[in-house]
């Protein structure tokens, strides 16, 4: 099976104010099957964020290759769908509304899209809160409201940028727990930055870890681990193995 992403040799200056380059991202290699679920972990400012924007079409003037579906990628696509770390749901649009929003905003049939966004919502556990305005939901529903969003055009990716950082401790548990099952369900490819190596190794198939910036792939770690996962499997021997092996890549280093 062809891979559906594919990056060759990706990197990334940008210019600061006072006219210096920084390198975000230095001959990034990696392959990306469809429906796999791949996690990127690594510090601060080693560009996980860049790449995902790349992906999105939402940044350019790159150096190498980066393909989606193998066509390059330049420009935004409906093909990608992107969960940002704060939901970014507009306060005077209720939840129905907020998910519809990129249906609207290139005038997509809306009641072919609406039918898809109540499935999501009844996916998602949010059927019932379809008129309510988000500052009447809970940061997990909001999170998943969110998730809606980038669904609802029927994407074949999903970036998720530390989507549950701020959340409190269970209630992130809980959406690592309903990100399992949404994926499992929808068999879209996901790739997803976090902070947390317990989340990567209990959600991902495979974990990148990056190295400080300029960000490099030092190692992909695969997580052999069977599905669905529990909470409790991260209690395992051969759970605490892979990340104890991924931390080891940032404690002499103090990072992360």
């Amino acid at each position: 099976m062809s891979p559906l992403i594919q990056i060759r040799k990706l990197s990334k200056n940008y210019s600061t104010k006072g006219g210096d380059i920084t390198a975000a991202l230095s001959l990034v290699d990696l392959d990306v099957a469809p429906g796999e679920f791949v996690a990127l972990v690594g510090p601060s400012g080693c560009g996980k964020t860049t790449l995902l924007k790349i992906l999105a079409g939402l940044v350019g003037e790159y150096r190498g290759e980066v393909l989606l579906n193998g066509k390059p990628v330049r420009k935004p696509s409906s093909e990608v769908g992107f969960v940002f770390q704060e939901p970014t749901l507009l306060p005077w649009r209720t939840i129905l509304e907020n998910i519809l929003l990129p249906v609207e905003l290139v005038n997509l049939d809306m009641k072919v899209y609406r039918d898809r966004a109540l499935d999501l919502m009844a996916m998602t556990g949010l059927a019932g809160f379809e008129n309510k305005y988000p500052k009447e939901l809970s940061g997990g529903m909001r999170q998943r409201a969110g998730i809606c969003r980038a669904l609802v055009r029927d994407p074949k990716v999903l970036l998720m940028d530390e989507p549950f950082g701020s959340l409190d401790a269970m209630t992130r548990e809980f959406m690592n727990e309903e990100l399992q099952r949404i994926w499992l369900d929808s068999g879209k490819t996901i790739l997803f930055v976090t902070h947390s190596i317990p989340e990567a190794v209990f959600l991902a198939d495979r974990v990148v870890i990056m190295s400080p910036r300029p960000g490099k792939i030092s190692e992909i770690v695969p997580v052999n681990l069977p599905r669905p996962r529990q909470l409790s499997d991260m209690a395992h021997e051969s759970t605490g193995e892979i990340m104890s092996h991924i931390r080891s890549h940032f404690s002499n280093a103090r990072v992360i």
